[in-house]
């Protein structure tokens, strides 16, 4: 399966910004089951420098700096890219019990890494509330992805989508008060769930396509950046979960980058001098699903 992505951001300023210094996960990457075939980001006002790399989590960022005055900034990021089939049956080999033991006495290299995503980072930290939440799915006894399948869905059926509610910097103490949020806070507590649990877990940013309604036409902008989870299972590696849409990850699931939290995969970061106040964003996102040859 093949998609062609377009994702452009469009910030307007009140004031004229003089210099900005931004770097941007806008380019998806390669995985196990996508490989990206080509990409293009394009920036106006034209950059005075940029830098591409591969950061510490293996994501494509695009640093690039603006030296002259302006009002409007827009960055478009294109992108051809192929997905694999993903293997969605559940394989029930694992149990919860025996993922804890190997966690703790394995020391692998893909192990010892995998640790790292236990740690508290700066937008999760697993607490006693989180795990309490989090109990009733595990077993020691029961299959690790049937624990996870069972917590994807008490959190699609517990928590609300509500865009008005939560901003980037609503902690994750509040979205499981008021059981309310978007695919970005529903990431963020099965992540602390899972790292209270002692499973290693991953936020994952990318898009995810949207399809019309039957004998309707997709309409330009539809798709939006999206969120998800991937959790270390012991022998067979990272597996993605959807909380918000109670699924397993599956060809309409497209990574852009893996971190500890959106804090470390935010689409478009930087520092800016001038503007003024409450700049005006918007963004776009658009995914076409190609025809293969």
């Amino acid at each position: 399966m093949r998609f062609q992505i377009r994702h452009i951001t469009h910030y307007k300023y009140a004031q004229r910004v003089t210099r900005c210094y931004n770097l941007a996960n806008v380019v998806p990457r390669d995985t196990e089951s996508q490989h990206c075939m080509n990409n293009r980001v394009a920036v106006s006002p034209q950059p005075a420098a940029i830098h591409k790399r591969t950061d510490y989590f293996g994501n494509q960022v695009y640093h690039f700096e603006i030296q002259k005055p302006h009002t409007e900034l827009i960055i478009t990021a294109d992108t051809n890219i192929e997905i694999n089939s993903r293997d969605n049956e559940l394989d029930l080999g694992t149990s919860y019990g025996e993922a804890l033991e190997y966690l703790r006495n394995t020391l692998s290299e893909e192990t010892i890494e995998a640790r790292e995503f236990l740690l508290n980072s700066p937008m999760i930290e697993p607490n006693k509330a989180l795990l309490e939440y989090a109990r009733p799915s595990f077993d020691i006894n029961r299959s690790l992805k049937l624990c996870v399948s069972g917590l994807t869905s008490r959190i699609f059926s517990d928590f609300s989508y509500d865009p008005d509610f939560t901003t980037i910097a609503t902690p994750i103490a509040e979205v499981l008060e008021h059981k309310r949020g978007v695919c970005q806070d529903f990431a963020h507590l099965q992540i602390g769930c899972l790292r209270s649990m002692g499973i290693p877990a991953k936020y994952v940013s990318g898009y995810i396509e949207t399809l019309p309604k039957p004998g309707q036409k997709k309409l330009v902008g539809a798709d939006a950046t999206h969120a998800w989870i991937a959790y270390f299972c012991p022998k067979e590696g990272w597996v993605e979960f959807d909380p918000t849409n109670n699924t397993v990850a599956n060809n309409q699931h497209i990574v852009t980058a893996f971190g500890r939290d959106y804090s470390d995969v935010t689409p478009i970061k930087g520092v800016i001098f001038g503007g003024g106040k409450n700049p005006i964003l918007n963004v776009s996102v658009d995914v076409q699903r190609l025809p293969v040859i």
